[in-house]
């Protein structure tokens, strides 16, 4: 039987990309069911699948994954060639304390700068969380690529700590936020990385 993973719309749905492009980075074997999010019925539909109530969620039998993170973790044992974490066992941890940070925070961010795949957006003037929140993970990003010595994704190639920021990268486009000139290499490196806009064609035919 092969495994399903439940995502909600392609234009609406940060924590579905960031699982969907972990797996299709690992080359693994799935299908996607989709529910459409904000409908009267979106409860119900993810109900059938979720017990959290919340999408992306794996399907594996009887086994349900129902966690962007915990899915990523999974993904990176059962593909190990994938090479979804560093294979340096301090630069994996930094790795994964970023991926962490990203995943249980950067709540002012997301409350303001909501996500979305379009351009031209107004969030208003920012709050001085939200751009501390922006400015931590400029941070982030430089330290990582810093410690990693790559010009290209954080860590070398396109991991999970790539995943669990991408819908950063389309947040920051999405409201015209201004990024370090050392850091636009690697939104541009996101924005043309082949699942992205695998993930981009998928959402345009959506509208």
């Amino acid at each position: 039987m092969t495994d399903k993973l439940v995502i909600g719309d392609f234009n609406k749905s940060s924590w579905s990309l960031r699982a969907w492009l972990v797996m299709v980075t690992a080359d693994a074997v799935f299908d996607t069911v989709q529910v459409k999010l904000e409908q009267p019925d979106t409860p119900q539909q993810i109900g059938q699948y979720s017990p959290s109530g919340k999408v992306p969620a794996l399907l594996l039998g009887n086994v349900v994954i129902n966690d962007s993170l915990a899915i990523s973790e999974y993904i990176a044992e059962t593909h190990p060639n994938a090479n979804l974490w560093p294979q340096d066992a301090q630069l994996r941890a930094l790795a994964r304390a970023a991926a962490a940070e990203m995943h249980a925070g950067f709540t002012h961010l997301r409350t303001q700068m909501s996500f979305g795949l379009g351009t031209g957006d107004d969030a208003g003037p920012l709050t001085e969380d939200t751009q501390a929140e922006i400015a931590r993970i400029f941070d982030i990003w430089g330290g990582l690529r810093a410690a990693s010595k790559s010009s290209t994704f954080l860590c070398g190639q396109f991991g999970i700590v790539d995943a669990m920021y991408a819908p950063v990268v389309f947040r920051l486009r999405r409201y015209g936020i201004s990024v370090p000139a050392q850091l636009q290499s690697y939104v541009d490196q996101v924005l043309a990385y082949g699942p992205v806009q695998q993930w981009l064609k998928k959402a345009a035919a959506e509208v």
